[in-house]
């Protein structure tokens, strides 16, 4: 069974200066979890300037006014806890497991990052941190077989200025273009009380949390109004096609569709037939791709949870000696099948089963549960509906699924190819 919202017992209160807190008492482990959801990702950047958030997210582990540089790491790891960050499209968060005596320590040290991060922030600690995140897109996109496949993907599915076209990492020429002024600027406009979501999960007094959490974020300040990302609606016209040429040996075959945006019941239905095409070796991709006509190795399909437009991928690399168009053809051949064909009852239930497994299973830990709670509050100020997914993943039928796929998958879906430099042009 999903959780039941009322069993979740959760404490929703909003700080006179705007900060969503979500509390989940749960006192089986003596242990907290704590995570801040800033509601700022690369979509909040423009052109020129992309790379601002997910610079930031190692910036603001740099110290503050009151924590020494590296401090907040030696801090959580000396009381015996846990910590990191991330940063996505639509989101940055911050994140720490910690004894439940020690809330006080996390509380703090996210109270002092959020309203004391620039008085730290200097030309030395940006110069070394834009250094870091240069490498890191280096290894991670740069230098890495297929790195540049999806960011050439997500240029043909979104038109110039949509919010979802640049990385998550952004481009070198932006980061090193990045000043400090632009930094501060960032800073205050998304990094504020009212901009965010803090949830505590796990062996705590609500009350007496609530009051510590007041104790030490009540006195900072609200911020300006933050400005909504422009974000253009237009559908593809026609189907948009590349060819990279990289430093690899097999092709690999990228197709990429527009869904409804997280939350919406066609996401959910996409989802599912992700699952259904690509979901472990006994889905249909695998059953027929792989093994009965043995054109790709392996494939893979899911969906973005974003929340401006959701985002369907497949994924299929060739088998050594098969011509990418011919694998093209063949992930084609699948998407003309489940807009024109119900899945079978059995294909759909394996899915539907695998799908709520991986479902259950983020609420086993009280940190994927925060951050459950924490996305569901920031996108839709509604923590609780975090766990009425389960109930919209049953409420999908088959013919849900083909009314989805009947009206995206069609063929102005993106193809990008990645090939060895040898292997010729388009086909």
């Amino acid at each position: 069974m999903s959780p039941d919202p009322h069993a979740l017992a959760l404490v929703r209160h909003t700080l006179d200066n705007g900060l969503r807190v979500v509390l989940a008492r749960d006192a089986r482990l003596p242990l907290v979890a704590i995570n801040i959801w800033y509601h700022v990702g690369s979509k909040n950047e423009r052109p020129g300037r992309s790379g601002l958030a997910h610079l930031f997210e190692h910036l603001l582990f740099e110290g503050s006014a009151h924590v020494g540089k590296g401090m907040h790491f030696a801090y959580v790891q000396q009381a015996g806890g846990v910590a990191n960050g991330s940063t996505w499209y639509d989101r940055t968060n911050f994140y720490e497991t910690l004894p439940s005596h020690q809330l006080d320590l996390g509380l703090w040290l996210e109270a002092d990052r959020m309203g004391f991060s620039l008085p730290a922030l200097d030309q030395e600690k940006l110069d070394n941190q834009r250094g870091v995140v240069i490498n890191e897109r280096r290894q991670r996109i740069d230098n890495q077989p297929y790195g540049g496949a999806v960011e050439r993907l997500y240029e043909l599915l979104f038109d110039p200025g949509h919010p979802y076209r640049w990385s998550v990492l952004g481009s070198v020429q932006d980061l090193e273009a990045t000043t400090l002024d632009d930094v501060h600027d960032f800073f205050h406009t998304f990094y504020a009380p009212d901009n965010a979501v803090l949830t505590l999960v796990g062996d705590i007094d609500p009350p007496a949390a609530l009051a510590r959490v007041e104790h030490w974020f009540g006195e900072l300040p609200a911020g300006a109004p933050v400005p909504a990302p422009k974000v253009p609606t237009a559908g593809l016209e026609e189907s948009r096609f590349a060819v990279l040429h990289d430093q690899v040996q097999l092709a690999r075959i990228y197709v990429a569709l527009r869904t409804p945006a997280y939350g919406q019941d066609g996401w959910y239905a996409a989802d599912l037939l992700a699952t259904a095409l690509a979901g472990g070796k006994a889905s249909l991709l695998y059953e027929d791709l792989v093994y009965h006509r043995q054109l790709a190795q392996d494939a893979g399909a899911y969906v973005l949870p974003t929340e401006e437009v959701g985002i369907l991928l497949l994924v299929a690399t060739a088998r050594p000696g098969v011509a990418p168009e011919q694998l093209r053809a063949a992930l084609f051949e699948h998407l003309d099948r489940a807009a024109a064909q119900p899945l079978g009852a059995d294909t759909l239930e394996r899915a539907r089963n695998q799908t709520l497994t991986r479902h259950y299973s983020r609420w086993q830990t009280l940190e994927q549960r925060a951050d459950l709670l924490g996305r569901f509050a920031t996108f839709f100020d509604d923590p609780a509906s975090a766990a009425a997914e389960a109930g919209r993943y049953r409420a999908i039928g088959a013919q849900d699924v083909l009314a989805f796929a009947g009206e995206h998958m069609h063929r102005h879906a993106v193809l990008s190819v990645i090939s060895t430099p040898e292997s010729g042009g388009p086909p």
